[in-house]
């Protein structure tokens, strides 16, 4: 049996080390550019949950700047309208129940082997769609 984690940050593959971690699937983002600038800063990456709130914090400011206003029924109408393409959200939309349907990427930990750099750490296995990911609006 693989192992999978439902939720797992980059950095508690660091603290497990890959020797342990080796194998382990969890889903992932496209962070890497946000994270290296991260990492410049900081000198370790970012969470998952860092990155999560960069990207709606973001999203959130550019629905603000299209509807010129803060009002909250007129961002959202901005936000339903959006095409989300950030750096953690890929091919994002927010659907007509509020819920955001993105592409995810199932990621595997690599072995110590494979490793080339510190932090180094996953390899992509699967791109998986929104609707697969999140189920169908119609389910």
């Amino acid at each position: 049996m693989t192992p999978a984690a439902l939720l797992a940050f980059i950095t508690d593959i660091h603290s497990l080390g890959l020797e342990t971690a080796q194998g382990l699937y969890l889903t992932n983002d496209k962070t890497s550019a946000f994270a290296k600038r991260f990492f410049e800063e900081a000198k370790r990456e970012p969470t998952m949950t860092q990155a999560v709130y960069y990207s709606a914090t973001l999203t959130y400011l550019n629905a603000v700047k299209s509807a010129k206003t803060t009002d909250s029924n007129k961002v959202m109408a901005e936000l339903h309208k959006a095409k989300i393409d950030d750096m953690f959200t890929p091919n994002g939309t927010i659907r007509p129940d509020g819920l955001m349907e993105y592409e995810m990427y199932i990621r595997q930990v690599k072995k110590p082997s494979e490793s080339k750099y510190p932090w180094d750490y996953y390899r992509l296995v699967e791109t998986m769609p929104g609707d697969q990911a999140f189920g169908k609006l119609s389910d």
